[in-house]
């Protein structure tokens, strides 16, 4: 079956619909995650392109609640248990679990016996920090495709955590310290559980990081032993220390307390020798937040559709493969980003 040759054709019928603000649900009157102010917003998670400011209510999973208060202070808040229906207008809308960090949810919209499900930012792969996925039956099904392409494929994130450790004690050998840079709400959260399994050693934390490890903390995550780096002393010697921080402190003036280190980036974009290449880290280490190409192909079957949308990343892979096996796809070019 052909991808539909215009995709806006059946929006006027549709339980969710693509407007300049965002994903909108005319029965419902809300918008999930939208990219600009609305009066009524469903987050799925709480990273930036999914959670804005602005928005006149938010409505989130209880688990979800910290991360957004945290990142937008006070607002007006609705927090929801996951699997607990709720009524917005004409639609029963519920928050199930997707994967992707702490409090992440799929958004349920079921309007007169038909279902929609909106997943957000989804993975399949255990993590110690948050909820499981949980597969949702549906008619239509909105999925991410931040890594759509077949060449995407995760190993065991208990292996890599290994791996880390080994790096650490090989930069200790030769006296340098270890900077691990990874997204800063999630998936650093993720090494330090991972690492729990295999180190005592404490962790250095840019203050970036530091901020949303204690939000994970307080929500009883454990995790190994933390330091926030600007509690040492910059005479400190960090040989053999591994340090979190954000991408966006490589080269930048903060780095220089280091003064012997190795550099490395945990992502799924590792997956490609040369992403590491390009972005000069001497170690790529594979972890994403984000389902990989067998679970996107295997989680839209799981869920029993007839209609998929793809959004955000790439969608013209998983358009063409679902197409052929006879399950009608098409995209909503989104305003979200992919994992940094």
């Amino acid at each position: 079956m052909a991808a539909s040759p215009n995709p806006r054709a059946r929006v006027a019928g549709d339980l969710i619909q693509l407007r300049p603000e965002g994903l909108y649900c005319p029965a419902g009157d809300f918008h999930i995650d939208p990219w600009r102010p609305v009066p009524r917003a469903v987050i799925t998670h709480g990273h930036g392109d999914h959670a804005r400011g602005g928005m006149g209510a938010y409505h989130t999973t209880r688990a979800g609640l910290p991360i957004l208060e945290w990142r937008l202070g006070e607002q007006i808040y609705a927090s929801h248990e996951y699997g607990a229906p709720f009524r917005m207008g004409d639609a029963t809308v519920s928050l199930h679990p997707a994967g992707h960090v702490l409090g992440s949810a799929q958004v349920r919209v079921e309007v007169g016996g038909e279902v929609w499900v909106a997943s957000g930012d989804y993975k399949r792969q255990h993590d110690p920090t948050c909820d499981p996925f949980e597969v949702v039956r549906c008619d239509t099904f909105i999925t991410e495709a931040t890594f759509g392409l077949p060449v995407y494929r995760w190993p065991d994130t208990a292996a890599v955590a290994r791996e880390i450790v080994d790096w650490r004690e090989q930069c200790a050998a030769r006296g340098e310290a270890a900077i691990l840079y990874c997204y800063a709400l999630g998936k650093a959260q993720r090494v330090l559980a991972e690492l729990a399994a295999h180190t005592d050693e404490p962790v250095l934390l840019h203050g970036a990081v530091a901020a949303g490890v204690e939000v994970y903390r307080r929500a009883g995550i454990a995790m190994v032993d933390t330091i926030p780096v600007i509690e040492t002393e910059r005479s400190a010697d960090y040989a053999g220390k591994l340090v979190l921080a954000p991408p966006s402190a490589a080269g930048s003036a903060w780095t220089r307390r280091f003064r012997r280190a190795q550099q490395g980036f945990a992502s799924g974009w590792m997956r490609l020798r040369g992403n590491r290449r390009r972005r000069n880290y001497d170690r790529g280490f594979v972890v994403s937040d984000h389902a990989d190409w067998p679970d996107l192909m295997r989680t839209v079957r799981e869920t029993g559709a007839s209609r998929v949308i793809a959004t955000h990343g790439n969608t013209d892979a998983i358009i063409r493969a679902l197409c052929e096996d006879g399950i009608a796809a098409e995209a909503f070019r989104t305003d979200f980003g992919g994992e940094e």
